[in-house]
């Protein structure tokens, strides 16, 4: 889904579910085995980098970058414990 799409998806979780920042999804990347469940491909956060890119993480090798937040790709909410 689109950047936008991935918002509204994980607000619509219900209280609290959100989609984490760059910084957070650094640290699920680190800890993938763990957490478990990732397919090899970007993932959204919910940092910006301006009104037309936010930044994502790919899954694969690891690195962050901005994309246009009209592209498609997958989101993994999170929620404060």
């Amino acid at each position: 889904m689109n950047w936008h799409e991935a918002i509204v998806a994980c607000k619509k979780l219900g209280a609290g579910w959100r989609l984490p920042t760059k910084d957070e999804l650094n640290m699920i990347y680190k800890n993938r085995e763990e957490v478990g469940g990732f397919a090899l491909n970007y993932y959204w956060s919910s940092t910006e980098f301006d009104n037309d890119d936010a930044w994502v993480q790919d899954f694969l090798i690891g690195y962050q970058n901005v994309y246009g937040k009209s592209n498609d790709y997958y989101v993994r909410a999170v929620r404060a414990s």
